[in-house]
């Protein structure tokens, strides 16, 4: 195992168009709404987060309505240095990662990479730890979400026995937050999705770690005005 410095950098995924959060998104890129009651839209949570756990540089990928963001980024004063990369043309999430991480100013370091529609606090320096003692070259939080709905339990012969209020889901989920080691972006296509071809190559030759978020972890993807409202509901104590 190389020892290999905490990643101070990061990359933010911040371009897609947020369709499922219309009207939100109508006049402003999805990272850029606010979650009701903070006062902050996603990515100022995002980047004083990140610096909280040690990143001093961010690159951001833009895409719809980037001057919004970007115009955000030059008003506020920011807990680290950030700048903005756009996508003169679709690239794939694999590609837009891999034009992003070219923006790095440390190449040779590792570094964090995050989707820009995330809303979570838990340790990264737990998990650029657990990534370096795998030898990993990638490694993905992983997530147990709620379901919506109330869950019944029953025992072997039919029998209700529990009503259990929005249950985590059995499986674990990609939690949209990475580690990556620096050669990582050579493996990265030059478009298309890197979750078909550069992760399951990976997986097939167990450089690919999966990082459980702690039981306690704050999480949650904000892609419809109800995860909006449930995020406000969640922070506020509610």
């Amino acid at each position: 195992m190389t020892d290999v410095p905490q990643p101070t950098q990061a990359v933010v995924l911040a371009g897609g168009q947020g369709t499922r959060l219309r009207p939100y998104t109508d006049d402003r890129p999805k990272p850029m709404v606010e979650i009701p009651g903070t006062g902050t839209p996603i990515i100022g949570h995002q980047l004083a987060w990140l610096a909280d756990e040690g990143v001093t540089d961010v690159v951001i990928s833009c895409g719809h309505l980037a001057e919004v963001l970007q115009d955000w980024l030059n008003d506020n004063d920011l807990p680290l240095r950030a700048t903005t990369v756009i996508e003169t043309e679709p690239l794939g999430r694999g590609g837009g990662l891999k034009y992003a991480a070219a923006a790095l100013p440390r190449p040779e370091e590792p570094w964090f990479a995050t989707n820009g529609d995330i809303w979570t606090r838990f340790s990264l320096r737990e998990m650029a730890e657990f990534h370096l003692e795998r030898d990993a070259v990638a490694t993905l939080a992983l997530a147990r979400p709620r379901i919506p709905w109330g869950a019944v339990a029953t025992d072997e012969i039919g029998n209700v026995t529990d009503f259990i209020e929005a249950p985590p889901v059995s499986f674990q989920i990609n939690a949209g937050v990475y580690v990556f080691s620096p050669g990582f972006t050579a493996l990265l296509p030059d478009r298309g999705d890197h979750e078909r071809t550069t992760f399951p190559r990976l997986a097939r030759q167990r450089r690919l770690a999966g990082f459980p978020l702690p039981q306690r972890a704050y999480w949650r993807a904000i892609d419809t005005a109800k995860d909006l409202s449930e995020a406000a509901k969640e922070l506020n104590g509610g």
